[in-house]
C-alpha cells in the first residue's frame, strides 16, 4: 500500500503497476463494512457517455436506460431557466412547495413525503434505516437490481424469493405474491416489491396486493417501488389506497420516468408520518437541489403534458411488442416504457452487433436473464431505426 502522493505517482499504465491498483483496492475493502465488503457497484450497463461521443448523439439509437424519449414539459424547463439566476444559493432544506404539491395530488399529509436524489436513493435509505445484521430482506427473484444492493449494504440477509415461470400463462417471470409471503419470518424487517416490475415489465393487480398485505405481518415494513406508475394501465395495482389501513406500507416514485427529468434525479416515499420521521434522521441535508425542486413542482402541474407522452408511449410499446413477435422474438406483457424480449442462446453476438450499429440495448446477464434483452420504448423513428438494425443483425446470425 503507497499512501497519498507516492501512491498516485506510482499509478502507471503498466502491468505491474495495474497490480498494485488492484491490491489497494483490496486493502480498503479489507477495511470496510461487512455488507460493503461483498457488494459490486450498480452496473448501468454500457458507457452511454463514450457512444454518444463515438457516434454522435444525432446517430445513437439509446434504447437501453428506459429514458422518456419525449423529454420533460415545456413548464418545468422554463422552471429550471428560472432558477439559473439563484445558484449560489442552497435549495430549500425541506422541499416544502415540491413536497405540498405532491401531497395535493396524492391525497396525503406533507409530512408522510420523504425526498429523494432518485427513488434509488430513497430504496437504499430504507435498508440502512430498517435491516442489519441478522435480519433478512425479502423480494422477488429478477426485481429492481437496488434491492440487492441496499439489503448487502446493509449487512442484512437477502431471501430471493423466485419468479414465476417463463412460461406462465399470464405474467411471465412476474412477482409471486403467494410464494413472497411464505418467505416471511420472525427475521424479516423489510419486503421489496415493484410494480410494474424492472426489467421483466410485469405487474400485478389491486385485489392480488390487498391479498397479500392481508397476509404481512404487522413487523414487516413493505415498499412497493412505483417507479412506472404513471405509464401504466388501471389493472395495475398501488399502494396509495391501502396506506391509510396498513402503517407498515410505503411507496416510492420518480421524476425520471413518465415525467422526462431522468438529468434531476428526483424521487419521493410516501409512507406514514412515523416512518418518514425516522427516514429525516438520515436523509442527506439539500439531497434535492433547486433547479430540479422547481422543474419537478412544474412538472406536476402540466398534467397534459403527462398524458400526451404516454399515450404516445402506450402507442408505441404495443407496436414494438407486434414488430418483434412478426420477427419471432417474444416480447414479454409490460405496463412500462420498456419491454423484455427474448433473443435466444445468440443474445450476446445480436447485443454486440446492434452496439457496433450504434444502436444501445440494456443486456441482461446480470439479472440471470442471459437470453434477453430489454428494450426501451423509443419514438416512432427511434424504433424504425432499432428494428432496421434488429433485421440487419437478425439475418446475419441466423445466416
Amino acid at each position: 500500500f503507497l499512501p497519498g502522493r507516492h501512491r498516485m505517482n506510482a499509478v502507471r499504465d503498466t502491468d505491474a503497476d495495474a497490480v498494485q491498483v488492484v491490491r489497494d483496492e483490496t486493502w480498503f475493502a479489507g477495511r470496510a463494512s461487512r455488507g460493503v465488503q461483498g457488494l459490486k457497484a450498480y452496473d448501468p450497463g454500457h458507457d452511454l457517455v463514450a457512444f454518444r461521443r463515438q457516434f454522435g448523439e444525432a446517430n445513437l439509437v439509446e434504447l437501453g436506460s428506459n429514458e422518456n424519449p419525449y423529454g420533460p414539459s415545456p413548464e418545468a424547463r422554463a422552471a429550471i431557466l428560472d432558477q439559473l439566476h439563484s445558484l449560489h444559493r442552497y435549495p430549500d432544506p425541506l422541499g416544502a412547495d415540491l413536497k405540498r404539491a405532491l401531497a395535493k395530488k396524492h391525497g396525503v399529509d406533507a409530512k408522510q413525503i420523504l425526498l429523494g436524489n432518485g427513488s434509488h436513493e430513497v430504496l437504499m435509505q430504507l435498508a440502512q434505516v430498517f435491516a442489519g445484521a441478522d435480519e433478512d430482506v425479502v423480494f422477488s427473484r429478477y426485481g429492481f437490481a437496488v434491492f440487492a444492493l441496499a439489503t448487502q449494504a446493509a449487512g442484512a440477509t437477502m431471501r430471493i424469493v423466485p419468479a414465476l415461470p417463463d412460461d406462465h400463462p399470464t405474467m411471465p417471470l412476474g412477482h409471486d405474491l403467494d410464494a413472497i409471503a411464505a418467505a416471511i419470518t420472525d427475521r424479516t424487517k423489510l419486503v421489496y416489491l415493484a410494480n410494474p416490475n424492472n426489467p421483466t415489465g410485469t405487474w400485478f393487480g389491486q385485489a392480488a396486493f390487498a391479498a397479500f398485505m392481508a397476509k404481512v405481518p404487522a413487523h414487516v415494513i413493505v415498499v412497493m417501488d412505483e417507479a412506472y406508475a404513471e405509464l401504466a394501465d388501471e389493472d395495475a395495482a398501488t399502494a396509495l389506497p391501502l396506506l391509510a389501513g396498513h402503517s407498515n406500507l410505503a411507496l416510492t416514485r420518480t421524476f425520471s420516468k413518465a415525467y422526462g427529468l431522468a438529468g434531476l434525479r428526483v424521487g419521493y416515499l410516501i409512507g406514514a408520518p412515523g416512518l418518514v420521521a425516522v427516514m429525516e434522521r438520515l436523509r442527506e441535508s439539500f439531497n434535492v437541489n433547486g433547479p430540479a425542486l422547481a422543474a419537478c413542482e412544474a412538472a406536476l402541474g402540466d398534467t397534459a403534458h403527462l398524458e400526451w407522452a404516454r399515450e404516445r408511449n402506450a402507442e408505441q410499446r404495443v407496436a414494438l411488442t407486434e414488430a418483434f413477435g412478426r420477427r419471432g422474438l417474444r416480447a414479454m406483457p409490460s405496463q412500462t416504457n420498456f419491454v423484455l424480449v427474448r433473443f435466444g442462446p445468440d443474445t450476446a453476438r445480436i447485443e454486440a452487433e446492434l452496439t457496433r450499429r450504434g444502436v444501445v440495448l440494456r443486456p441482461m446477464g446480470g439479472y440471470g436473464l442471459p437470453e434477453y434483452l430489454r428494450v426501451t420504448v423509443g419514438t416512432v423513428d427511434e424504433n424504425r431505426r432499432l428494428l432496421a438494425a434488429v433485421d440487419d443483425v437478425l439475418a446475419e446470425v441466423r445466416a
